[in-house]
């Protein structure tokens, strides 16, 4: 490999000094300075290839007829092109951006990776998406920028047209002196064969109006993007109106063919030897396989839907009014449907995010206004305007409408944050989240999405547990159509990825902390009884340890886990085990008291560890996991979760695509709109292979805002529904399919003899 202070490939070389027949190349956006162009080169930059070559002496012409120079990139770990200064350094102080005239030179999208470096060693990258098709100027920020800048998740689809040009507009990470820029690389992470890419030229942008201008007028009237075209877009209020009329008659009819099912009043299955009936939801293991079932003694499958509510279409406006093409203004009907609110909560999912506070306007409930509301007062002359009847007022249509989807729609079973009043119209079985929040002390583990960890040691998270849990049930203690209820959602039990600091996070978060922390003495505790002293730690963990009180100060870093010294694992594993078990005993305990007769949904893991399983296995009555992947089995080893003899709920799935105008496919992204009801059915059906499964639960009902919502600027295409409360009918038809293929399945198996 070359390194970038040397000269010249002799293969650039050699093409210096050609003299280039210039066909057409685009012209440059106004505020913008060529550095080189690999079209007319000139001797004023070093270029510079590792694992990479330029194969032709001269530039060729595209089918669109721009003239770009072909670069190939080499099948391996990281084959790369490079700028540098022929001498000195890079004054960029005055750049907004880096532009890059680009085109993938195969029939597919490409990778590409675009590192700046400053003299100190800094860097800022980008990661281009470069899809195929014919060429595009690419921005590069030249300080870190990202659409959480923009107070949501994804940004507008790219490339986009500005100014008469294909713009694709990146993010940047990083930081580097614009002084003193030394370099500029591209490269292909790990092509697995030859890949071309087309270049014609390398500029500075003098200012950042497209960026802004890319998010100016970005979302419509109907909180929809204004930048693309779909087949369920809404363009007017009639046809909102339209749409609702033909569903209705469509659910009628759906309705009617599910009242012919063999179903309890649960939506438990009439077929196959019944269970016991307790009066209350509860599990049972018969023939291998396990159940959930229902107060009237027959078995159910828990095909749920998450966030079945009417508030998820809230998205902040304050600050950023711009981005928003038709606002309704003061005095008008439906500026009833403004609020305000505060998510600059402090946790890691609002870190380095804008427009997290302030004024919100709720799209989805002036859809709903729009498309079936009390009519709006008329104005009288003369007298002030008087906005429109809040929704609150028009909720029973609403959720006798919703409650007519779901069950139309093949689903018997409200997941978690769905509005309680559904639960309540004795329709479809519920769930309920608990939240514990409290003065109790708390842990990092590196995660801390959502938070850092409770510490379950502290009395202050019992005390804290005890009033949640007493809250949570005080409505529901006798509620039938309760299933149960989820120890909180997806806690920092460990921090992403495999090495051992994230795996151990919990212990190496707690060893950093100070003593007036009780999970910390609970760990010193543990590590005094089995050692007693610091001679005794020290040979175990192979440190030198000179005094006890060393491992009380804050900042303690913890040794890794070592092959020659398997004590330091054994006791981060016995202190994690501890923990977890705490934890969940707590909750257990609390939950045994003030509603005896409902489940203990388990922790709705994303991220785990075999202890915190354990645990939830041991105190919990359902484990329950969120798995953002095609299959179930494809989020964890099964195998090993066969070995806890418990059952689980897969309490999230989702899959999404970027066709339907919000910008983010979600977790698990698919080409297209279409891909999602094939995908759903596989995921139906490799979670009905696997006995231990008792029911799965789609994230979620509604799409997200596609300017963000506001607790964390997720703009997610995951919804049954759009944000004008139009149902994507291709999906929902897959989808009530395949939830009533899992019940003929679970029929038939019921139907058949035991062994």
């Amino acid at each position: 490999m070359r390194a970038l202070k040397e000269s010249p490939s002799p293969m650039f070389r050699r093409t210096l000094p050609a003299v280039l027949t210039l066909l057409f190349s685009s012209p440059l956006l106004a505020g913008q300075q060529t550095l080189f162009s690999f079209v007319r080169p000139a001797s004023v930059v070093n270029v510079i290839t590792a694992d990479a070559s330029m194969p032709q002496y001269n530039a060729e012409q595209t089918a669109e007829g721009e003239v770009l120079r072909r670069v190939v990139f080499n099948p391996v770990e990281r084959p790369t092109l490079g700028l540098s200064p022929q001498s000195g350094v890079w004054d960029w102080s005055a750049g907004k951006a880096l532009a890059l005239r680009l085109q993938s030179g195969m029939d597919w999208a490409l990778s590409v990776d675009v590192t700046v470096q400053s003299s100190d060693g800094r860097t800022l990258t980008s990661r281009i998406d470069l899809p195929a098709g014919p060429a595009q100027t690419v921005m590069v920020p030249l300080t870190a920028r990202s659409p959480l800048d923009q107070g949501m998740r994804a940004g507008p689809p790219m490339p986009w047209t500005y100014e008469g040009q294909r713009l694709l507009l990146t993010s940047s990470v990083g930081e580097v002196d614009l002084k003193q820029v030394t370099s500029v690389t591209l490269s292909i992470p790990k092509p697995n064969v030859a890949q071309s890419l087309l270049i014609e030229r390398v500029a500075l942008q003098d200012d950042d109006l497209a960026f802004k201008a890319a998010y100016a007028g970005l979302i419509d009237a109907y909180g929809q993007s204004t930048r693309g075209r779909w087949p369920e877009k809404i363009v007017s209020d009639d046809q909102l109106k339209a749409a609702d009329t033909r569903e209705q008659a469509q659910l009628k009819g759906w309705l009617t063919e599910r009242g012919k099912q063999q179903l309890d009043s649960y939506g438990g299955l009439l077929a196959g030897p019944a269970f016991e009936a307790q009066g209350f939801f509860r599990t049972e293991k018969r023939d291998g396989r396990w159940y959930l079932v229902t107060p009237e003694g027959h078995p159910f499958y828990s095909l749920g839907v998450n966030a079945v509510a009417a508030d998820g279409g809230r998205t902040y406006v304050a600050g950023r009014e711009g981005m928003f093409s038709a606002l309704p203004g003061e005095g008008e009907p439906l500026a009833a449907f403004y609020g305000e609110g505060n998510n600059d909560d402090g946790n890691a999912s609002s870190q380095g995010r804008n427009f997290k506070q302030g004024r919100w306007f709720d799209f989805y409930a002036a859809n709903l206004q729009r498309g079936y509301g009390q009519p709006c007062p008329a104005p009288i002359e003369g007298q002030p305007a008087v906005a429109c009847p809040p929704l609150a007022l028009d909720a029973a249509r609403w959720q006798a409408h919703t409650l007519d989807r779901l069950q139309a729609w093949g689903f018997n079973t409200l997941g978690n944050w769905s509005d309680p009043a559904l639960g309540l119209a004795k329709r479809v079985p519920y769930t309920l989240p608990l939240s514990i929040v409290g003065d109790y002390a708390s842990i990092s583990t590196g995660m801390d999405w959502w938070g850092r960890m409770p510490d379950p040691f502290d009395p202050r998270f019992a005390m804290a547990t005890e009033r949640a849990v007493a809250i949570a049930t005080r409505d529901h203690r006798d509620d039938p159509w309760l299933i149960g209820y989820f120890a909180d959602n997806e806690l920092a039990w460990a921090a992403p990825g495999n090495d051992p600091k994230a795996r151990y996070g919990l212990a190496f978060g707690t060893l950093r902390l100070t003593t007036d922390v009780p999970a910390k003495r609970a760990f010193l505790k543990q590590l005094r009884d089995k050692y007693r002293n610091q001679q005794g730690l020290s040979k175990a963990w192979g440190i030198e340890l000179q005094a006890w009180e060393l491992m009380e100060d804050p900042g303690f870093e913890a040794p890794l886990p070592d092959p020659e010294h398997p004590e330091i694992e054994r006791d981060y594993q016995h202190f994690q085990q501890v923990f977890a078990d705490t934890y969940f005993k707590t909750i257990a305990d609390a939950l045994q008291w003030h509603a005896p007769n409902h489940l203990l949904l388990g922790g709705r893991y994303a991220l785990s560890t075999p202890e915190a399983v354990k645990a939830c296995a041991e105190y919990c009555d359902v484990l329950s996991f969120n798995f953002y992947t095609l299959k179930p089995d494809d989020g964890y080893d099964f195998a090993r979760l066969a070995e806890l003899d418990k059952p689980l709920l897969v309490s999230e799935f989702q899959f999404g695509s970027r066709d339907r105008g919000p910008f983010w496919p979600g977790p698990l992204e698919l080409p297209r709109e279409e891909d999602r009801g094939p995908a759903y059915a596989n995921f139906l059906k490799a979670a009905l292979a696997q006995p231990m499964i008792v029911g799965a639960h789609w994230f979620q009902y509604l799409d997200q805002p596609a300017s963000g919502r506001l607790l964390d600027g997720e703009n997610g295409h995951l919804g049954l529904v759009a944000i004008t409360d139009v149902p994507y009918p291709g999906f929902v038809e897959a989808v009530r399919r395949s939830n009533q293929q899992v019940m003929d399945e679970l029929r038939k198996g019921l139907s058949k003899p035991a062994p």
